[in-house]
């Protein structure tokens, strides 16, 4: 199975200089993914609290917000303090029913309950980068961007993209991007960084780009950049993003009350295999080999499957390439 990164729709275009394919949600602010599908999916009620646990532009969280009303209560967590700020403005409407934290949902078992949300009624997980994040020069997310590579969603944690690149060996660059991009040519884009930074720093994503994109060969009628593969895997490895996910779905076990819907947006073949399996092994009940007669593991189902993954509407597509990659899983937690 082969997903398309959000990169491929939007900074794809950016860099080859060309407006971003859905301009319009540019201009406007971030677009929700699969928003229809979202809502139906976490059945939000009045009076139910819900937690999205990637907050980005708010979007998904408005729309639960408004089909719980006029009490249902939301909490939200991003990592990205800025997106926390364009949260609060966006939702400041639902007062008190919004509660907003800056931090990444790998803490979701920590913060959930520490905020008043031990037990909830449905979590939200989209894994995508926001429309912000790809075109904030700073960040280093897009191909264009000028700044210094980044990549943190948290730019108060951990180590930036430029960092990794100018201290890691070729080989640790190539397993790098094999692991977490699954670049065919990982081995000679690991090469051409390590002889190019010997006399260049390579420190902004416009150099990294263009830098892969001399390293790889240009099959003719190429539609997504070459390095798309390699910002995915640096983003990945810069934040731990798989880790972060396989937290925040343990997560999910304990705070989702019986009957509590997991929905969760992935956007590439890594993330979706782990939503997949999870979800796969939660649904089983005995693991005791064939030969042992009675249960002795006690181990019993904790979720149930809503059914075969999601994907956007051709009009959604239409309207907002980026969803192109979008896939949306959704699992109702069962009682113990």
């Amino acid at each position: 199975m082969s997903f398309k990164d959000p990169l491929d729709e939007m900074t794809g275009g950016i860099a080859a200089g060309r407006s971003p394919e859905g301009g319009a949600e540019l201009e406007v602010g971030h677009l929700p993914v699969m928003a229809d599908e979202v809502v139906e999916t976490l059945a939000p009620r009045s009076g139910s609290l819900h937690i999205d646990a990637t907050l980005g532009g708010a979007g998904h969280a408005e729309r639960v917000l408004e089909a719980s009303s006029p009490d249902g209560r939301l909490l939200g967590l991003d990592a990205d303090q800025a997106a926390i700020a364009r949260s609060a403005r966006r939702l400041a409407r639902f007062g008190a029913r919004a509660v907003l934290r800056q931090a990444n949902f790998e803490r979701l078992a920590e913060v959930a309950p520490e905020a008043g949300f031990g037990q909830v009624d449905g979590l939200l997980l989209d894994l995508g980068l926001s429309s912000y994040q790809l075109t904030d020069v700073e960040r280093g997310f897009g191909f264009r961007a000028g700044g210094r590579l980044d990549m943190r969603f948290d730019t108060g944690r951990g180590r930036p993209a430029a960092d990794l690149l100018a201290t890691m060996d070729q080989g640790e660059l190539a397993s790098l991007f094999r692991r977490f991009g699954e670049e065919p040519f990982a081995g000679r884009i690991a090469r051409t960084i390590v002889e190019t930074r010997r006399h260049t720093p390579v420190e902004t994503a416009e150099q990294l780009a263009a830098l892969v994109e001399r390293a790889v060969p240009t099959p003719k009628g190429r539609r997504r950049h070459p390095a798309t593969r390699v910002f995915q895997a640096l983003r990945i490895a810069v934040n731990d993003e798989l880790t972060a996910l396989e937290a925040g779905l343990a997560a999910s076990l304990v705070l989702l009350r019986p009957g509590g819907r997991l929905v969760v947006l992935s956007y590439h073949s890594l993330e979706d295999r782990i939503v997949k399996r999870f979800i796969a092994a939660e649904q089983r009940g005995c693991i005791c080999p064939p030969q042992v007669p009675i249960c002795v593991c006690g181990r019993r189902p904790n979720l149930r499957s809503l059914g075969k993954s999601r994907t956007p509407s051709v009009a959604e597509i239409a309207a907002n390439p980026r969803s192109r990659s979008a896939r949306l899983r959704g699992a109702e937690r069962v009682a113990a």
